[in-house]
């Protein structure tokens, strides 16, 4: 091992031994190759509605599952990707967030064209999934936006995922399912407003969960 010296005042760290190190390295090798469908945020998905509307009334997709939010690396983690694997055929993910990482590599396929994977971006991209089911809303003439075949089952990690929270709130989505933890600032007086006024609920077994989204739970 070698120790790199600190920079001097007034100076900069010197790494080149480093550098030196990393051109006698071989190359590094290819681990996978593929590729990813991704940039479904609003206004592309709205190109494609009334596709995905006529998809929804012929019952090709029965049911959209919002799986966005944030990763992390516990184990319990592989509850998304199983969520993904398990999934039917007939029902289309929405995501934004690196908790997309956990599947957006699985074969999932496509339902008459329309990927089943639909990944907004990033984590503030989460304003896309918002405003596509608002224009589902719209199109399909509902009064309540908790009327629409959409489950939200969230990967909760860190706190700047509040922002995406309080915005399905306000919106007055309720039955969301979050986990694998749930967030810190739960106070007994908040959760308890939280479960009462909107159903917010943890997730709980892949099988278990599954079957209740695809009731309408």
């Amino acid at each position: 091992a070698k120790h790199i010296a600190d920079r001097p005042e007034g100076g900069t760290k010197d790494f080149s031994a480093v550098v030196e190190l990393a051109k006698k390295c071989a190359p590094p090798q290819e681990i996978e190759s593929g590729k990813i469908v991704g940039g479904f945020a609003h206004n592309q998905v709205m190109v494609l509605a009334d596709k995905v509307i006529a998809a929804v009334k012929s019952g090709a997709i029965k049911r959209f599952v919002v799986m966005a939010g944030c990763d992390g690396r516990q184990k319990a983690r592989t509850y998304f990707t199983e969520v993904a694997e398990n999934l039917p055929r007939d029902t289309v993910i929405l995501t934004a967030g690196c908790a997309k990482y956990r599947y957006n590599k699985l074969p999932l396929g496509d339902i008459g064209g329309i990927p089943r994977v639909l990944d907004a971006g990033q984590c503030n991209d989460s304003y896309s999934l918002a405003v596509i089911a608002l224009k589902l809303k719209e199109a399909f003439g509902l009064n309540d936006i908790n009327e629409l075949p959409v489950s939200y089952d969230i990967a909760w990690y860190e706190q700047k995922a509040v922002a995406v929270l309080l915005a399905l709130l306000f919106l007055g989505v309720k039955g969301i399912r979050l986990g694998p933890t749930l967030p810190a600032f739960l106070s007994p007086n908040v959760a308890s407003v939280l479960v009462d006024r909107f159903n917010i609920k943890p997730i709980g077994t892949v099988e278990g969960d599954i079957a209740a989204m695809m009731a309408g739970n």
